[in-house]
């Protein structure tokens, strides 16, 4: 910094003169040839003038270093140049030297009230002429240049400033900016939303609607396809969303608050039915496909939203209520949108309770299974078992997996339940295989959610369940949905394949109800298909009851498929079921789900002896 200094030190001082210009004003010219003379022969240029009027005039017109200035002249006297030159805005500040026969102090302490910079009396030396001029000037000099110093300190600092200020702006941009899209963030969203709100609490003319969506299936995208293709199809819905600013005047401004969540700022809205409007229009634009790595990329979005009005006080409070709406959203289906309501909150608050009484549940290995017995319909004897999951609560009891299983998928708890869930079917069906109690085909169906198959480490995590269990592989069963086998088409049938090939069977769970697995079902390595119990509830005596179910059991024998009817409650189902062949079902009819050690009890009991047969059969 010091040497930055002295550099602008030096280009100041380079424009000076190291001997300045001196005015000479005396009415004496014998006075005006000697001091032009002497202050010549010094290097220093002079100017001279007769009398005050032009000294005045050349002061204004050169403005000399330095004036000497005699006092006692014709029509004007020195004091009263003096007093001019001071008053004059170009010459205020240039230092005079007066020249006097005049040495009684009373003269001296005169000259010096009107401003005088120094005082030599007449007849005067040439030394001290010159060393008064000396002084003077150089003082003047040191002036001059500490003036263009400041001076240019002053724009130094100025553009430094200037400089200080644009970076502040840039990093303001960037503080308020989201950096993948170039939307704004959720930081710039909440200042805009605040600045709407307080105008709200000032009139009510301002009305406005805040929407907030989340993607569906975004996470799917980003394990199967990867982040960069991730990225784009994020990059991807920030322009659709944003092109719906031209249509719709009222959006005031659309954000990324992170991951796969936007968000929408409508002011100036004056109904509900334009905010519906706007949520519709989304929808729309965001269920066109994306063309992404050469294919097209499918996605919904759920959306809560919030009318603002005056009971909004923090902006955060609007957030948090659309946030909760836009989970309602989710709840009820894809691709949906919700308004918030009160209600809505204490949802939010089972929803929060749920999950950490459901962390606590996984550490705690509260889980249970219970099994419900799968029988060949022709030997009516117990083929294999379904592990089905219920939650043994310390305070609420016994709980379906109706009311956790859903939200344990939502929120990906249902990683950590399904490999607990797989470690207990393990476990119990090695410990029956060590008795002697199971016979050589007997199998458990485990279920599997869509989330646990796309685990990088899935076939990792079962071949070291299987070795630490003891279980015989070909004894598993892996339930799938449709929608699991449908989704990430790739990564799904290469962990179908490697499953297969460690001798595990695979199963769809509610085949029929979407049909989209058919085109390429012959592809995949599927063992088993279980009908679902919405066809086989309406099956009467009459055969057109029956449904798709003929058909589904024709594909199955052709594809050397095992056919399990679900939902079997009655003797017309069963014996119709039975003619259609079909092989195996399970249900109400024969028996509800039971605990580990009283369904195993069930293989060594005749099917009259079972509590739910004897009571229908009888």
């Amino acid at each position: 910094m010091g040497g930055k200094l002295i550099d602008l030190f030096d280009t100041c001082t380079a424009d000076f003169d190291q001997t300045g210009r001196i005015l000479v004003v005396d009415d004496t010219p014998t006075n005006l040839f000697v001091l032009s003379k002497l202050l010549s022969d010094e290097g220093y240029q002079v100017i001279q003038a007769k009398d005050g009027s032009e000294a005045i005039a050349l002061a204004e017109q050169y403005q000399p270093t330095l004036i000497l200035l005699d006092i006692m002249m014709p029509h004007m006297n020195g004091y009263e140049v003096c007093d001019q030159l001071h008053a004059g805005p170009l010459t205020a500040d240039i230092p005079i030297i007066f020249l006097s026969s005049l040495d009684a102090p009373f003269d001296k302490v005169q000259a010096f009230r009107h401003g005088a910079a120094d005082y030599v009396t007449k007849p005067f030396q040439p030394e001290e002429v010159l060393a008064r001029v000396r002084h003077q000037t150089k003082l003047r000099l040191a002036q001059a240049q500490q003036k263009q110093l400041n001076e240019a300190l002053e724009s130094r600092v100025k553009e430094r400033t200037q400089l200080l200020e644009l970076a502040h702006n840039q990093l303001l941009e960037v503080a308020l900016t989201d950096r993948l899209t170039r939307l704004p963030n959720r930081l710039s969203f909440v200042k805009k939303l605040s600045k709407l709100m307080a105008q709200t609490q000032l009139t009510a003319e301002h009305s406005f609607a805040v929407l907030f969506l989340d993607c569906d299936r975004f996470k799917r995208v980003n394990d199967s396809l990867g982040h960069r293709i991730g990225d784009q199809l994020l990059r991807g819905v920030a322009r659709r969303l944003t092109q719906l600013e031209q249509p719709f005047t009222n959006v005031d401004i659309v954000a990324r608050f992170g991951g796969d969540e936007f968000a929408l700022l409508l002011s100036e809205v004056k109904c509900k039915s334009e905010v519906v409007a706007t949520a519709e229009s989304i929808l729309v634009a965001l269920s066109q496909p994306f063309l992404l790595a050469g294919q097209d990329i499918y996605i919904n979005a759920s959306i809560g939203m919030v009318w603002g009005d005056a009971s909004y006080v923090a902006a955060e409070h609007l957030l948090r209520d659309a946030d909760v709406a836009m989970y309602q959203a989710k709840d009820s289906a894809q691709g949906q949108y919700r308004w918030f309501e009160s209600g809505m909150h204490s949802r939010a608050v089972e929803l929060l309770q749920l999950e950490t009484d459901m962390r606590l549940a996984l550490e705690r290995q509260e889980f249970r299974l219970y099994y419900q017995p799968i029988v060949d319909l022709e030997s009516m004897k117990i083929a294999s078992f379904e592990a089905l999951v219920r939650w043994q609560h310390p305070t609420k009891g016994l709980i379906g997996p109706d009311e956790f299983i859903r939200f344990a998928e939502e929120s990906g708890l249902i990683l950590e339940l399904g490999q607990q869930i797989l470690w207990m079917a393990c476990s119990h069906l090695a410990a029956w295989e060590r008795s002697g109690r199971v016979d050589a085909d007997f199998s458990i169906s485990v279920n599997v959610a869509p989330e646990q198959l796309l685990q990088s480490d899935i076939l990792r995590q079962v071949e070291h369940i299987i070795q630490s269990t003891g279980v015989s592989p070909h004894r598993l069963r892996f339930e799938l949905t449709e929608r699991s086998i449908i989704s990430d088409r790739t990564i799904v049938n290469n962990v179908l394949r490697a499953l297969k090939a460690q001798q595990i069977q695979i199963s769809v769970d509610d085949f029929g109800t979407g049909y989209s697995a058919l085109n390429y079902l012959h592809t995949l390595p599927v063992d088993c298909l279980k009908v679902d119990r919405s066809f086989v509830q309406p099956i009467t005596h009459e055969t057109d009851s029956l449904g798709i179910i003929p058909l589904i059991v024709s594909m199955a024998k052709t594809m050397n498929m095992v056919v399990v009817a679900e939902g079997i409650e009655n003797i017309t189902q069963l014996r119709q079921l039975q003619k259609l062949g079909c092989k195996q079902g399970q249900g109400f009819l024969f028996q509800k789900a039971l605990p580990a050690d009283q369904a195993i009890a069930l293989l060594t009991r005749p099917m009259s002896d079972w509590k739910n047969w004897s009571s229908i059969s009888a």
